[in-house]
C-alpha cells in the first residue's frame, strides 16, 4: 500500500552520542561504529533510535513500558536480525501482485520520486511499533491510517480501492509477517522453532487489530490457509511489473548498491515461483542455493556485527 506519508514523525528524543571517549576505542571499533552509523543513516535517515537504555544523560525514557512485545518476545528477536532487510524487500515485491493494493501504490506513493524517504518512513514505523511504548506504537499506526485516508481511487481493472479497506490492510499485514518470518528462518542468526514461528504470528496480530483489519493469522497453518484463500485475487499487471523492476534496481546511494545487489536476489529467492513468473522475473536455476544464499548469509552476519556497535533495546525496558 501507500507509504505512511510525507510528514516526518517527531522523534521522541534526541540522537544518542557514542558512550565514552573515542580516544579509548580501538581503530577497528571506531571503523565499526562509523560503518554502523552510515548503515543506520541509510535505513532511517536522521531519525534517532526508538529506545536507548545506557545513555548516562537521557537514561531510558521508556522504562516500565516494553510496548506490545517486549524483550522476551519472538518479535524482538526476529526484527533485530539483519534478515529484515531481505524480508522487507520480499514483502514489497509480494504486495505488488494484489491489483488493488498495487493501484494505491502506483497512484499515491512517492516510491519513485523519493525512494529513500519512503524507506526511512517505513523503517521508523516498523521500529516504533516493534520497540516503542504502547502509546508510541499506537500513534505510529494512527499516523499511517490517517495518511491512508486520501489513498483512494479506481484500479486499472475498474474496481475501486481504498488503502484503509480492512481486506487490503490484512493483505499488507500478512505479506509483512510472512516475509519477515521466511527471511529469518532462512537467513537469521539463530534457528526458529515451529512453536516460535506460531508465537511470532500471534504476537504480531495485535498490529493487524489496531488497524481495524480482518482477523490475522495466528499460526503458520492459518497463514498458509490465508494465502491459499487469497490466491484467486492475485494478478500482476503492468503496474506490478513496473514496480518490481524499480524495486530490484532502485537509484540507491553508491555505498549501498553492493549490499543491495545481494539482498535483492535473496528476496526474489524467497518468493513463490508463481509470483516470480507473474512479475516476469527470470528463473536462475542453481544460482540461489549456490551463490545467493552463501553471499547473503555472509553479508547479513557482517551487518549484524557492524550494527551491534550501536545500542540496542535490552531487558532494561522491563525494569
Amino acid at each position: 500500500m501507500a507509504d505512511p506519508g510525507t510528514k516526518k514523525p517527531t522523534p521522541p528524543w534526541g540522537r544518542r552520542p557514542y558512550p565514552g571517549p573515542m580516544s579509548l576505542v580501538t581503530p577497528v571499533e571506531r571503523l565499526r561504529v562509523s560503518l554502523a552509523e552510515q548503515v543506520r543513516g541509510l535505513i532511517v535517515g536522521d531519525h534517532p533510535p526508538v529506545r536507548h537504555h545506557d545513555d548516562p544523560v537521557l537514561g531510558d525514557p521508556t522504562a516500565g513500558d516494553p510496548g506490545f512485545f517486549g524483550p522476551d518476545s519472538v518479535t524482538w528477536r526476529v526484527h533485530a536480525d539483519s534478515a529484515m532487510f531481505i524480508g522487507g524487500l520480499r514483502a514489497l515485491l509480494l504486495q505488488t501482485v494484489h491489483p488493488l493494493a498495487m493501484a494505491g501504490v502506483a497512484e499515491h506513493s512517492q516510491y519513485r520520486s523519493d525512494p529513500m524517504g519512503r524507506l526511512w518512513r517505513t523503517s521508523v514505523y516498523v521500529g516504533t511499533t516493534t520497540y516503542g511504548t504502547v502509546e508510541q506504537a499506537a500513534e505510529a499506526v494512527a499516523h499511517v491510517k490517517q495518511a491512508h485516508v486520501r489513498v483512494t481511487g479506481t484500479a486499472p481493472d475498474g474496481r475501486p480501492y481504498a488503502a484503509n479497506d480492512p481486506h487490503l490492510l490484512t493483505w499488507v499485514h500478512h505479506t509483512l509477517v510472512d516475509s519477515f518470518l521466511r527471511a529469518y528462518r532462512r537467513y537469521g542468526a539463530a534457528p526458529l522453532t515451529p512453536q516460535d514461528a506460531d508465537r511470532y504470528l500471534d504476537e504480531m496480530a495485535v498490529l493487524c487489530d489496531l488497524f481495524g483489519a480482518e482477523p490475522a493469522a495466528r499460526s503458520t497453518d492459518e497463514l498458509r490457509d490465508y494465502f491459499a484463500d487469497v490466491r484467486p485475487e492475485l494478478h500482476a499487471g503492468a503496474q506490478a511489473r513496473d514496480a518490481a523492476r524499480f524495486l530490484l534496481v532502485p537509484p540507491l546511494p553508491l555505498p549501498a548498491r553492493g549490499a543491495y545487489a545481494v539482498i535483492a536476489p535473496a528476496a526474489v529467492g524467497l518468493l513463490p515461483a508463481s509470483v516470480r513468473r507473474a512479475l516476469w522475473i527470470p528463473p536462475t536455476p542453481g544460482f540461489d542455493p549456490l551463490v545467493v544464499r552463501p553471499s547473503a548469509r555472509l553479508l547479513l552476519r557482517t551487518l549484524d556485527w557492524v550494527m551491534a556497535a550501536l545500542p540496542r533495546p535490552s531487558r532494561d525496558a522491563e525494569r
